[in-house]
């Protein structure tokens, strides 16, 4: 009994996905890629290359996402466009709130890691990101 006892707790603990904790958010700063979009109805979409990347600054829980096309020469052109957000905590999750002029909605933050982040809409889709490494291509 004790046995099995043993083997459904452990069990359980490693079913528990990733737990991402406040000071893990701060891995969110910088370029990131997409990689992958995994839609409810079991489809997804792969990226091989991408010709913008996000960019995210956050701080003290506020911060901004936008998007910025990356040069040959390692530099980025960008506009002055950015999507405005702040992390709510709910419960053990984190949730990204955008709010525009013309919409708002939320992301739940899924992983974070220096390497990666994932996150999820309101319709269950899935967005995979992995850190965006420029490539300097000298004349």
């Amino acid at each position: 009994m004790k046995q099995n006892t043993l083997m459904l707790l452990m069990l359980l603990f490693l079913s528990c996905g990733n737990t991402i904790d406040e000071d893990d958010l701060t891995l969110l700063n910088g370029y990131w890629e997409i990689t992958e979009v995994q839609f409810m109805n079991g489809g997804k979409k792969e990226y091989k290359i991408s010709p913008a990347v996000d960019y995210i600054q956050l701080e003290n829980l506020k911060g901004y996402r936008k998007k910025v096309n990356p040069k040959f020469d390692g530099s980025f052109e960008t506009s002055d466009d950015a999507e405005p957000f702040v992390i709510q905590r709910d419960g053990a999750l984190f949730l990204m709130n955008y709010k525009n002029n013309l919409s708002e909605w939320k992301e739940t933050l899924i992983d974070v890691s220096e390497n990666s982040f994932s996150v999820k809409n309101a319709e269950g889709t899935l967005y995979i990101y992995k850190r965006f490494e420029p490539i300097n291509i000298e004349p």
